[in-house]
């Protein structure tokens, strides 16, 4: 059983060549060149359509920033901070328009050849991620969570770090400062949980 951690601001960022934003990619398995799971932060910076991903299922979150509106064909969706995660097909890219100035996201893609990409914000009393035999990941975007993983000591994540495993058969659970020490008033952090499914 291993659990990998990768830092955020240990990651360069990648511009576009386009020129409308950059890209940090923390993790391409199980490796870059034939991925099926890949987790990114982007930067974006100016107007205009997302890259297409024939056969990949995409999850998509604004981490800051005031949000943006994706216009898929007829139908278009506006997200911000306080969004749950949107979820589409990366062969039908939508079309992204700022609401007002640079927002960074986050962003799952899962290959179809393995199942769908799940992305969800981490809830103060949700049932975390149960075990499995799939990656799964946690996200923390702002403050810091505490991770218990079934029995084990509880593993502290700081802002901006991606926790993720293949092989680990515990169930994952992020703990509210609040619940380990009451006299702490530190804000609840703001994280999402990542996940494939068949």
């Amino acid at each position: 059983m291993t659990r990998h951690r990768i830092a955020l601001d240990t990651v360069p960022r990648q511009p576009w060549r386009n020129g409308g934003g950059s890209t940090r990619e923390l993790l391409a398995w199980p490796d870059a060149t034939d991925w099926q799971v890949r987790v990114s932060v982007a930067d974006i910076a100016a107007d205009g359509p997302f890259s297409a991903f024939p056969g990949v299922q995409r999850a998509f979150a604004v981490l800051t920033g005031a949000g943006v509106r994706l216009q898929h064909g007829d139908a278009a969706v506006t997200l911000d901070t306080r969004s749950a995660p949107h979820h589409f097909e990366g062969g039908q890219p939508p079309d992204c328009r700022l609401t007002d100035g640079v927002t960074t996201d986050l962003n799952l893609m899962v290959a179809g050849s393995i199942g769908s990409a799940h992305m969800r914000r981490v809830a103060a009393d949700d049932g975390g991620l149960p075990a499995g035999p799939r990656w799964r990941g946690v996200f923390v975007a702002e403050g810091t969570a505490l991770l218990r993983c079934g029995t084990e000591p509880v593993v502290t994540l700081p802002a901006g770090t991606l926790l993720w495993s293949d092989d680990d058969p515990h169930d994952w659970q992020i703990w509210q400062i609040c619940r380990i020490d009451p006299s702490h008033t530190t804000t609840p952090p703001r994280a999402f949980w990542l996940a494939t499914a068949p």
